[in-house]
Order: C-alpha cells, then structure tokens, then sequence
C-alpha cells in the first residue's frame, strides 16, 4: 500500500466488508465443530445427525466458502472507492449483510429440505433463496463499482489486478443469469440446482484464485506492494488468469445447461484452466524477498497458504469415484485461499482504522490452522483410498476396516485443530477490531 493512502483508508467504508468476512467464519465455526463431530467414530454414534447434518453442511458451505471469500474479495474491490460513491458502498454493504443474516437464520425459521448440489448447496425455501440473492446483489453492485471506478492507488501496484477480480465475478454472475434462463423448471430439484450452479461455480473458482494469487504477491513482500520487481508483468499474468471466462464461451454456446457435455466441459476447463494461473503464482514466488522478519507473519500465511493449496491441487488429480478424497481436495484449495486471506488481513488491519494484531499470536494461529487442516485432508484422503463415501455421516459411512476408522479419526483430530486455529483467529481479530 502506498503511504501517503493509508491515513486516508484508517477511516475507510471498506471496514464492514472485513468484519462480514470474520462473522462469516464465526458462523462456519460454529456449524463445522458440528460437522466434525458428525462424522468421528464412536462421537459421531451418540447424535441422530441425518437432517441436521446436511442441513448444518449447507449453511456452513455458504459461510465458509461464498460469503467469506466473496466478502474478501468486495473488501480489497471497496478499497479503492472514489470518495464521492461512498453510498454505492454502503448500499451493497447492507444487502449483503442482510442476505447473510437470513442465510443463518433460515434453519431455525423453517428452510429446510437440503440439498447438498456442489458449489452453492441450498435449503429448498423461498426464505433461503432470497438470503443468496441479496448476499449476491450486494457483491455484484460492489464489483460493479470496483470496474467502472477509477483506480485511487489505495492497493499499490495490485489495484488494476483486483478490477479484473471484479470482471471475473460479474462474468460469473452474467453465466449464472444465462444458466438460470435455459434450464426448466421442472424434474428433481436436485439436479436442477446441480446444473444451475455447476459452471457459475467453476468460474467462480477463478476469482477466488486471482485474489489468493494477489494475496501471495502482498504477503511474499509482508505488504509491501507498492514497488514490485517486474512489476509491468503483473497485470499481463493476471490477465491470464480470465481466460478460463473467455473458453467457457463456448462451452454455452454449444450444449444446453442440463446436459452432460456441459457439465463434462466445466470439469475439464477448470482442470486443465487453472493451468492458466501457475505464472502468476511463479510471479508471487519470485517476490518473496526479505522485506522483513523471516518469521513475520506475511511469510507464515505464504507458507502455509502454499503448502495447502498445492496439497489440494494434487488430491484434484487423483479422484476416482464419489468417495471423501473429493472433499480432501477441495479442503485442501478452499484452506489455501482462507489462509492467504487471513495473512493478509492481519496486514489491513491498521490501514483499515483498526489495532495491529498480535504478531506472535497471528503466526500460532497460522501454523495451527494450516496443521489441523493438513491432518483433516489427510485423513480423508487415505479413508477415500478404501472407498469412504463423501456427503455422510455416522453409521451410514460404513466405517468396517481399521484402516478407514483410523483415516477418519485422523480427519476427525485435524478437523477439532483446525477449529481451535480458526478460533484464534476470531480471537485475535476481535481483540485487535475491538481496541
């Protein structure tokens, strides 16, 4: 960031996008410790998980995932407000805190009826429906604003990168709207929101890469961003990063939504797509330099950010049939990008008007997060080598042979770490908003 901006960002109407963010993750712990518990033996026997399971998993999927990355992402767009569209701001604030509120709430108002389709699963009931199209409102008229407003520096060298995140999710929106117009009302709902969300979703994906790449780049330098080495290369590899957008073009064109082609050509441009991503990354690598401490928590969140995500990436490739190696993969990439946005929000933090985080505490939290997640994934990885079926719970795993009960112990310890570092987390990020 640049110096001479962050005087005028302490004051910056960017703050309700971060704390949207960490509720978010509040809420997600909440309902993870129930998930994690659902699906440890012997523990997991002693609840009648079946509904709440899978109503509980919808609810965490859209915080832990949707809103918090989505959240993210508005926060770095509203960063660079002009300030004469502060009430643009303010609007998408207040629809997308208020898609999340009925999003939370909808459980215990009656939503029910789950369906856990990949992407945005959702609970069949008008309430749930208008929570995710407020929270989507909100986030779309906040990129809206990050395209067509004019750059003010507030992110040094990464601002005209984070407009072309905004692009990426306005596409996304663009697709979900035409996705939405071709498929029929009727036949199982299931399926219905499967397709609705299959393609929006992968290119989803994109973005939240693009931001999590950005996130590196600030984190290699431990937010020192405004003078990059090669820095003329940065928008050219970021721009790579959209052509995934460009190929899905066709993809449209040629097969109906509901059909198999469709869903095989997303499966294969986000596969062999996010080999479009891997020069920004060589580019966030080589800025890895010592702007400080080794042992500052910039490098703690790049390192640990990285270690996940290539796990992820890795587990991607080695998928076979509908087991729990699936969700170890996209834990895996799904922590990756949490921890690189959690790196990087500790650094916003005093530009945002806020205390400076504990640093010592922060670079705990990082390493025991990353941990934990790294034994979850783990752990589900090897129970999926002996079959494990994904979305279950309880006796209905069929947990029979050592090797699968010792797997999912395994996911089910990494999974109670991982929650006591996502707790640190709000810890020390409500300690250091507070003061």
């Amino acid at each position: 960031m640049q110096s001479q901006s962050l005087s005028k960002a302490g004051s910056h109407p960017a703050r309700p996008w971060l704390v949207l963010g960490v509720l978010a993750l509040a809420g997600a712990g909440l309902f993870s410790l129930l998930l994690v518990l659902s699906r440890t033996p012997v523990i997991g026997a002693w609840f009648p998980w079946a509904d709440f399971f899978r109503t509980a998993l919808v609810v965490h999927v859209n915080l832990s995932v949707l809103i918090w990355f989505l959240s993210f992402s508005a926060l770095l767009w509203s960063l660079d407000t002009a300030p004469g569209q502060k009430g643009i701001t303010r609007t998408s604030q207040c629809l997308a805190y208020a898609g999340t509120g009925i999003i939370v709430l909808a459980p215990f108002l009656g939503a029910a009826d789950p369906l856990l389709n990949n992407y945005v699963p959702v609970l069949q009931h008008p309430l749930f429906y208008s929570g995710l199209v407020l929270f989507a409102a909100g986030v779309g008229l906040q990129a809206l604003q990050r395209l067509f407003s004019a750059n003010k520096g507030y992110l040094g060298s990464l601002t005209t990168a984070v407009r072309l995140s905004s692009l990426m999710v306005l596409a996304t929106l663009l697709v979900l709207a035409f996705t939405w117009s071709q498929l029929p009302m009727t036949g199982p709902a299931e399926s219905y929101f499967e397709f609705l969300f299959w393609g929006p979703g992968h290119l989803l994906q994109f973005s939240h890469t693009l931001v999590m790449l950005l996130a590196w780049i600030a984190l290699a330098g431990s937010g020192a961003i405004v003078q990059l080495r090669g820095q003329r290369w940065l928008n050219t590899l970021a721009s790579l990063v959209l052509i995934p957008a460009l190929l899905a073009l066709p993809i449209l064109w040629q097969f109906e939504a509901s059909s198999i082609d469709s869903r095989l050509g997303f499966t294969e441009l986000m596969r062999f797509g996010g080999l479009s991503s891997i020069p920004l990354a060589l580019f966030a690598l080589w800025q890895w330099r010592v702007a400080g401490s080794e042992a500052s928590i910039g490098h703690r969140a790049l390192i640990c950010s990285l270690l996940l995500f290539a796990s992820g990436g890795v587990l991607g490739f080695m998928i076979e049939g509908i087991n729990v190696v699936i969700p170890a993969h996209y834990h895996g990439s799904i922590v990756g990008v949490t921890l690189a946005f959690m790196g990087f929000s500790y650094y916003l933090l005093p530009h945002l008007g806020f205390a400076t985080p504990s640093a010592q505490w922060a670079r705990w939290q990082l390493t025991i997060y990353a941990s934990g997640q790294l034994m979850h994934i783990i752990g589900l990885a090897w129970s999926g080598g002996y079959g494990v079926q994904r979305k279950t719970a309880g006796a209905a795993q069929g947990l029979d042979q050592l090797p699968e009960i010792a797997g999912m112990a395994l996911m089910g310890a990494g999974g109670l770490v991982s929650i006591i570092g996502g707790l640190l987390y709000l810890i020390v990020m409500l300690r250091a908003m507070r003061r």
